[in-house]
């Protein structure tokens, strides 16, 4: 018998990727995977419910998708993820085409839902709120067969204001090392390079099941299985970088010197009311502290802007530190004033045109700085994931960014590269946000 085949729409961050490689894995046993949204059977949207921009991508895509039923073979049609964590049957009652849903604590039910529905039987869906359990078991990535993510906790505990994550994913929960170690080690035996670690806020691992925070540890257990060539650490808050941590970082020459530290803001007034657990002079004292450990160091991060009370000297205050700091990577943000979270009941919300402002100012701000910083980089030679190719040019990452989220090194070809290879590369041009180079012969220097 013909098997059905099984599509899969994944948005949000990539810890929701995760979740989606789970799913796919778990249904490639029974059903064929395909990338055709034409071609399939079953569609399945995994969502985001972040903020209202996210929240409102998931309905366009679900309603996109729902168009697949009418138009071609799509028999079921499943949304899963944040979105339907949040919202539950509301979502069902939005989007009628939709057969069932299932929040972020349901995938082991999709497989037998889906086979339920083909059946013809009815399906009561509830959401299952509990948050015991995390996500784990084989994957198929999405991401390439070098680079795959690692998810060392779920949930999160730090209860920022503006934040749903808390109400949507529950509390913070780590994984074990053992667990940990034993997917990193099938995901490199089946050809990954880079592994970038991931959680709501990693600087956090193991204080909930150790007593301690013992990051530094699972990175130095990472280290030591063959095959690896780099470790990437993402969400790392700055308050709850440590010393060991900083040590491992700057010894172990598997973990890429590059760290992800969200800090929202600098404003200590703008601080306590995001109920940051952190204020201005720890977040100095911490990247100072990094960066004099780690000379190499690339910092990225993240900044709201527009956070109910910022006021013209908030700003200011933003505006300073970000010249100050100079950060390697830099996102900015409006504020989203999202329903059930503190900050929406806050007074003195910001008016949108005065968040837009804010934002492109700061980022006009870091594509001055992101210009400079790109522009020392002309005349140093560095290793190269090989990641893809177009027309006239490879491109792929070094060290110093993250997939996605960061800039490319376009590589002008002298030679026919693999993708996934590592090549040394000479920076010859820069631009805003991409680098230029050559692959360096070391014989012609």
């Amino acid at each position: 018998m013909k098997k059905l085949k099984v599509g899969l729409i994944s948005l949000g961050c990539d810890k929701n990727r995760i979740d989606s490689e789970i799913i796919l894995s778990k249904l490639s046993e029974g059903y064929e995977i395909t990338n055709e949204e034409n071609e399939a059977d079953i569609i399945i949207v995994n969502t985001c419910g972040f903020i209202e921009t996210s929240k409102q991508e998931s309905i366009n895509a679900i309603l996109e998708m729902a168009k697949y039923k009418t138009n071609y073979s799509c028999k079921v049609l499943v949304a899963t993820g944040c979105l339907t964590q949040r919202y539950g049957s509301e979502l069902l009652e939005l989007i009628p085409e939709l057969d069932f849903i299932l929040g972020v604590n349901d995938y082991d039910r999709l497989k037998s839902f889906i086979e339920e529905k083909i059946s013809g039987n009815t399906i009561e869906t509830k959401i299952n709120y509990s948050d015991s359990n995390i996500n784990e078991g084989k994957r198929i990535l999405t991401t390439g067969k070098q680079t795959a993510y690692l998810r060392i906790s779920e949930g999160c505990s730090n209860n920022c204001s503006y934040c749903i994550i808390p109400r949507i994913r529950g509390k913070y929960r780590s994984r074990t090392k053992e667990s940990i170690l034993k997917e990193a080690e099938d995901l490199v035996s089946s050809g990954v390079k880079e592994l970038i670690l991931v959680a709501q806020d990693t600087t956090r691992y193991g204080i909930d099941i150790y007593n301690k925070k013992v990051l530094h540890e699972l990175l130095r257990d990472l280290s030591k299985i063959k095959g690896i060539k780099w470790i990437r650490i993402l969400y790392c808050y700055p308050e709850e970088i440590y010393d060991e941590l900083i040590d491992e970082i700057a010894n172990n020459e598997i973990i890429c010197n590059y760290l992800d530290i969200p800090i929202q803001h600098i404003s200590n007034n703008i601080l306590r009311a995001m109920r940051r657990r952190t204020k201005k002079e720890i977040i100095k004292e911490r990247i100072s502290a990094m960066k004099e450990r780690i000379p190499s160091l690339i910092l990225r991060t993240s900044i709201i802007v527009g956070f109910p009370g910022e006021t013209e000297e908030d700003f200011q205050e933003l505006k300073d530190f970000v010249k100050e700091i100079k950060f390697d990577k830099l996102g900015v943000f409006k504020y989203s004033q999202e329903e059930d979270t503190d900050a929406a009941k806050l007074g003195n919300q910001i008016p949108d045109e005065i968040k837009e402002e804010r934002e492109k100012t700061l980022m006009l701000i870091q594509q001055e700085v992101s210009a400079e910083v790109n522009t020392n980089k002309i005349g140093r030679v560095y290793e190269v994931i090989v990641e893809d190719k177009d027309v006239e040019y490879y491109y792929g990452r070094s060290f110093e960014t993250s997939p996605e989220i960061d800039g490319e090194v376009f590589i002008k070809p002298d030679r026919d590269l693999k993708i996934g290879e590592f090549v040394k590369v000479k920076i010859v041009d820069s631009l805003e946000y991409d680098l230029i180079g050559v692959v360096y012969d070391e014989s012609c220097k």
